[in-house]
């Protein structure tokens, strides 16, 4: 990405501003990065956020294109889900009095649309977009106080994943299949607009969601609910902390739209909990006929998103801004993004390159980056102490396994 920067300088900053939020700070913010870097200030790395000429959309092009160059997969799932970030104040561009899944309430709050690509080899966020209430797009004045552009108008959720998606299909992401939750599945836009682009999904949506059969619009609960009981079948949505996620499910064909080619398929794909007996719908579709099972891994792959999440906010201090303006907010977003794939793209290669000696669990993430911090970003650590990473190394793996094996004893003994 080095070309998408005007100056060798404001390059250079960029460089150890990434160093920075690959670091060990115990907060991340223009400071403490600032400060990391041999800065006596932070306007340095606040002149890089807001005021300095670099092609923003083209180094995201750039992450895009690094993500799915690195863990290409004919199979890949994009997923998109929203996060919100709590916030003190009204300045801020995009904060509100919004519920967000962060809280599990209403909080004031900035919530931004991400969109993740899944593959088997792992998993990194490549796009995102900042959702601006009404209340910021009726108020001009806000928005310029805030640096909103002039041509960004008003857009739901699901319409800003719309965007992200259509974007990446049109650059050539290889992806076969879209998963999100019932804010996306809920929405006829979206889905119709991936059905144009010949691109599977498999949407969440609510029980009380109509969905159309050969007697009409029925609720997704009321179709389901006189289902036989060969009509379920156990099947694992893949691995999990705890082994593999078994769940039943059942699929249910829907009547197709009266233009639609022979060969597209719409689906009603249900989920069971063998335990609780809760219930969960997706809509699907496929412009080809597939098996129960590959419905199956898609839906489960939707859960990576959250994976992606909590790597980078704990890793890379996606959450952790103090910015107030719309491009401020853009360009460390798309920081974080970047440092959180380094360590998404470094950790699928290890695994492939190098697997993980018998007995040992294989290097995550965290390990990535501890050992980054330790031999590239600060290696003085490592001439004081030459022995702290094998040392923390042996412990953490001596954790992991008892966890691991003691987890497998509760599964497997019998009730």
């Amino acid at each position: 990405m080095a070309g998408r920067f005007a100056r060798v300088e404001t390059r250079r900053r960029a460089g150890k501003f990434l160093l920075g939020l690959l670091a060990d700070l115990p907060r991340k913010n223009c400071w403490t990065i600032a400060e990391h870097a041999g800065d006596l200030d932070p306007h340095g790395m606040q002149h890089l956020l807001g005021r300095a000429r670099w092609d923003t959309d083209g180094v995201r092009d750039d992450l895009r294109d690094y993500v799915t160059g690195q863990l290409a997969d004919s199979d890949a799932v994009l997923v998109v889900d929203e996060t919100g970030d709590l916030k003190k104040g009204t300045c801020t561009v995009g904060v509100q009095r919004q519920y967000t899944g962060t809280a599990g309430r209403i909080e004031n709050a900035q919530v931004a649309v991400y969109l993740t690509y899944a593959a088997a080899r792992g998993h990194a966020m490549i796009d995102r977009e900042l959702y601006l209430p009404r209340s910021w797009t009726t108020d001009p004045d806000r928005c310029d106080r805030a640096g909103v552009p002039d041509d960004i108008e008003f857009a739901t959720k699901p319409a800003l994943a719309t965007g992200m998606l259509t974007r990446a299909l049109r650059a050539g992401v290889a992806a076969r299949w879209v998963a999100a939750d019932e804010v996306y599945g809920a929405d006829p836009a979206l889905r119709t607009e991936l059905e144009l682009q010949q691109i599977g999904y498999v949407l969440a949506i609510g029980c009380d969601r109509r969905v159309p059969t050969g007697a009409g619009l029925l609720r997704a609960d009321a179709l389901t609910a006189g289902l036989p009981r060969h009509a379920w079948q156990r099947v694992s949505a893949g691995a999990g902390a705890k082994g593999q996620r078994f769940y039943d499910w059942a699929l249910v064909t829907l009547t197709p739209p009266a233009d639609a080619p022979d060969t597209a398929c719409w689906w009603l794909l249900v989920r069971r909990h063998r335990d609780t007996g809760e219930l969960a719908f997706y809509r699907c579709y496929s412009p080809h006929p597939v098996p129960l099972r590959e419905l199956v891994r898609v839906a489960g792959r939707r859960w990576t998103v959250e994976e992606s999440f909590q790597a980078a906010k704990g890793l890379a201090g996606l959450d952790e801004h103090q910015v107030r303006r719309w491009t401020s907010w853009q360009r460390w977003t798309l920081l974080a993004m970047l440092a959180h794939a380094l360590l998404a793209v470094i950790a699928a290669n290890e695994h492939a390159d190098r697997p993980a000696v018998l007995g040992l669990i294989a290097l995550t993430c965290n390990e990535i980056r501890r050992l980054l911090t330790v031999l590239v970003i600060d290696p003085a650590r490592t001439l004081a102490c030459p022995h702290a990473w094998s040392h923390w190394r042996r412990r953490h793996q001596h954790r992991a396994r008892t966890s691991h094996y003691r987890r497998q004893q509760t599964t497997l003994r019998p009730s």
